[in-house]
């Protein structure tokens, strides 16, 4: 049989190491993107809009690295030099995102509305999200190269393991750095330097992480990928036309656009949660705070970082129960609808206590977004010659919802009146995304 062989619990370990430092980045983009726009003078009504640039580019970018990793074979490996060059780049924007509002120039001048140090904070934010999934799509696509049919959700789990692990480092560390004695709040329109400091430190993780993988990691030559998924070896396949990325869209299997159909709903959902959870919890556990100076909004930011933190534990735990399940859709399921209940409380709760046991139900949520789709997806491309570009292409399915909510965010939150509205509104989304799983054909009929 073609992947018969199997990896060690190491190697596979190995694998996915890197997407440790990757989660530790991406968790401080997503639990203080918010808090510093809103720092910098962003209304609430506009913090949805600083989200749209950044998946936009994903959209563009992931595709392309996808199809130029499919055709890269070089001495580093196939898929290597991507991450690395992403891990880097993310490195620089990460020192420097934090430091927008000490530019001092938010007086200096306005264009379009926007104070120069936030037109300069989200182009970093463009450049930082840009490169963080430029680091973190080689990582899935290495394990549908290297990684047999039968232990793709093992391999998954892993890596949602050890991507949950990152998130409870990089979500608590403003909240580690303060506790230690670093300042939590800033003169009007500057970061604090606890999230500086985090940011830095973040930085630094990430690109030691993903060192780790390159040196640990052997990638399969041509021919002996060709043999392990069956398939020709590039050298033969030369004379074959290419496809582009539309043709190949147009072939999909229709496994990619039913999971993509459930992704829709689930990113979204997690958007709004980005975006709304550090004015849903100022306001409903710091009584009504909206002043973005204020001691209690920066200890309400602070907080974000535990309850992430909290529900990053809670996906560590769930991606441990995953594998369990014998059908990887009853597993889907249960695990969006778990999700649900958890945002849909949020619009309720008053405690920030209590609100951390609704995050840790939103843990189950993420956990299986992070694992099942991939294993439904490739487990259907199996022996595809393709499996970079689609899963590039398959990335838009993360990136194009978040376009939509981002979007349409500052609308919604009028209709539902507060930002605790919009995480019930996020409930509502996982509800639908369970729905749609009922539409998921896989290879066996898991």
């Amino acid at each position: 049989m073609a992947n018969s062989s199997r990896l060690s619990f190491w190697a596979m370990w190995n694998l996915s190491f890197g997407f440790f430092g990757v989660q530790i980045a991406y968790a401080l983009q997503s639990a203080n993107i918010s808090r510093i726009f809103a720092t910098l003078g962003a209304d609430p009504h506009q913090l949805s809009f600083f989200w749209i640039l950044p998946p936009l580019m994903g959209m563009i970018v992931q595709p392309l690295i996808g199809k130029w990793s499919d055709r890269t074979w070089c001495r580093m490996g196939r898929r290597k030099p991507y991450l690395l060059a992403g891990a880097i780049v993310a490195v620089l924007v990460m020192v420097l995102l934090p430091n927008a509002g000490s530019l001092n120039l938010s007086k200096a001048w306005v264009f379009l509305g926007l104070n120069a140090a936030m037109w300069f904070g989200l182009f970093s934010l463009i450049f930082l999200d840009t490169s963080i999934n430029v680091a973190m799509q080689p990582f899935k696509m290495m394990v549908g190269d290297m990684v047999g049919e039968q232990q793709k959700a093992k391999a998954y789990s892993i890596q949602s393991f050890l991507c949950n692990a990152g998130s409870l480092f990089g979500y608590l560390f403003p909240i580690f750095f303060t506790w230690m004695g670093i300042a939590n709040e800033a003169p009007e329109g500057q970061v604090p330097p606890s999230v500086i400091t985090s940011f830095y430190v973040g930085a630094a993780l990430l690109i030691l992480c993903v060192l780790y993988t390159f040196v640990k990691v052997r990638e399969m030559p041509p021919a002996e990928y060709a043999e392990f998924h069956g398939i020709t070896t590039p050298s033969e396949d030369n004379n074959r036309e290419k496809p582009g990325l539309f043709r190949l869209l147009l072939s999909a299997p229709r496994t990619f656009w039913t999971v993509g159909l459930v992704q829709f709903f689930c990113w979204a959902a997690f958007l709004y949660m980005w975006t709304y959870s550090g004015g849903t919890l100022a306001f409903n556990c710091w009584g009504g705070e909206t002043d973005t100076a204020s001691r209690a909004y920066q200890d309400a930011g602070n907080w974000v970082g535990v309850a992430f933190a909290v529900q990053a534990v809670g996906s560590i735990l769930w991606a441990l129960v995953i594998p369990h399940f014998r059908n990887l859709k009853t597993a889907y399921v249960v695990s969006l609808l778990i999700g649900a209940a958890g945002f849909a409380s949020l619009f309720f709760i008053h405690d920030k206590y209590i609100a951390c046991g609704a995050y840790f139900l939103i843990g189950a949520a993420w956990a299986a977004m992070l694992a099942l789709p991939f294993t439904l997806l490739t487990n259907a491309l199996e022996g595809s010659p393709y499996m970079g570009s689609y899963l590039g292409l398959f990335n838009c399915t993360i990136c194009l919802p978040q376009i939509v909510a981002a979007a349409t965010g500052g609308f919604v939150l009028k209709l539902v009146g507060s930002q605790a509205g919009m995480l019930l509104a996020a409930g509502v989304f996982l509800c639908i995304g369970a729905a749609c799983v009922r539409l998921i054909e896989t290879k066996h009929q898991n």
